[in-house]
């Protein structure tokens, strides 16, 4: 009976944690709703490494104008509004580019979105962030990304809205 009991209750615990997964988002998403925040000036400043790599399936290399922002559960983001460069040829397909992105301090990254602007177009394969105040994160897009649209993911299961006690400032970028 006992038995019967522990197994019924590990059934019922695995059922719960296996639908409480089904709501983290594992493939990227549009945002039509998505706004990157505005500047707020007094925060404390950390330096990310954002690393940018660009599918062997993509076009040879786009002109496309590329914005990013990204944030944590508690409304803290940084937002980049062009990490392209039409001199440099960035965004090559098979290559990957890094940047080193100053924004404000944040916990763990929950949230990544990517806006394409342009005519060329542009498949990135994934998108790395790390910096000393947050785990590394991988957000695997592998899909062409649609025009004029903030497409990614949200994985902060809809906390993000309700936490924004930090402040928020829009980052600087240097390419590497």
């Amino acid at each position: 009976m006992i038995r019967l009991t522990i197994s019924l209750f590990l059934f019922v615990l695995c059922s719960f944690t296996t639908s409480a997964r089904s709501f983290i988002t594992t493939e990227p998403l549009p945002n039509d709703s998505f706004l990157p925040k505005p500047k707020l000036e007094g925060a404390g400043v950390c330096s990310y490494t954002v690393i940018i790599k660009t599918s062997c399936s993509s076009v040879s290399y786009t002109r496309d104008k590329i914005s990013i922002a990204f944030g944590d559960v508690y409304g803290n983001e940084v937002f980049v509004k062009r990490l392209d460069d039409p001199h440099s040829r960035t965004f090559e397909k098979c290559s990957s580019d890094t940047y080193k992105i100053s924004g404000p301090c944040m916990r763990d990254v929950c949230y990544l979105y990517l806006l394409r602007q342009g005519s060329d177009g542009w498949k990135p394969e994934n998108v790395k962030i790390y910096g000393s105040s947050i785990r590394s994160v991988t957000f695997y897009y592998n899909l062409f990304l649609p025009n004029s649209v903030w497409y990614g993911f949200n994985v902060c299961n809809g906390i993000a809205n309700t936490k924004s006690s930090q402040p928020i400032i829009t980052a600087s970028v240097a390419a590497m």
